[in-house]
């Protein structure tokens, strides 16, 4: 389906990994040189390996525009190690788990992370909440997620967990 500003979503596959891992690194450095502290453990390969396995999942999603890939992300059905760490256990698994929503910088302002989400809220099967986190100092992040009807649950390790209502009526 398309969202927003003619962007098209689709599953990557392996065959856009490097794409994916070159981008996400090139936002982390972009976020660094603009005093961000997030993502910095990309920058020296860090997730490359995790990375590579949600998209061998089927779990990295490609946003394209003009057959460009412009953002991507990752959506969790169960919960990884590191949302056990920020989120406590989910034994509900009444959860998605969002990661790694990157979008590049010269398409940032324009809709693009605000249309991902209702993609991601209208696809969500048989989940109740969408929850992420995010870095508790990264104001302009937090508020974005704000914005989106995100609910701040709490901090932990110095991320802002958010959650948002999915559950289809």
């Amino acid at each position: 389906m398309d969202y927003g500003e003619d962007i098209e979503i689709k599953v990557a596959t392996t065959h856009d990994s490097s794409v994916i891992i070159n981008m996400l690194k090139q936002i982390a450095k972009w976020m660094k040189d603009n005093d961000i502290n997030q993502w910095r453990f990309l920058l020296d390969g860090g997730d490359d390996e995790e990375i590579e396995q949600a998209i061998s999942n089927k779990e990295t999603y490609i946003v394209l525009k003009d057959h460009e890939i412009v953002a991507t992300f990752t959506l969790l059905y169960k919960q990884s190690e590191w949302d056990r760490q920020i989120w406590g256990d989910d034994i509900s698994s009444k959860s998605l788990y969002l990661h790694r929503l990157a979008i590049i910088p010269t398409y940032m302002k324009k809709g693009i992370g605000k249309s991902i989400l209702t993609w991601i809220q209208d696809n969500a099967h048989d989940k109740e909440y969408l929850k992420l986190d995010c870095v508790t100092d990264n104001i302009k992040l937090n508020n974005f997620y704000k914005c989106n009807a995100f609910e701040l649950i709490g901090v932990t390790d110095g991320h802002s967990k958010y959650q948002k209502s999915i559950k289809k009526n």
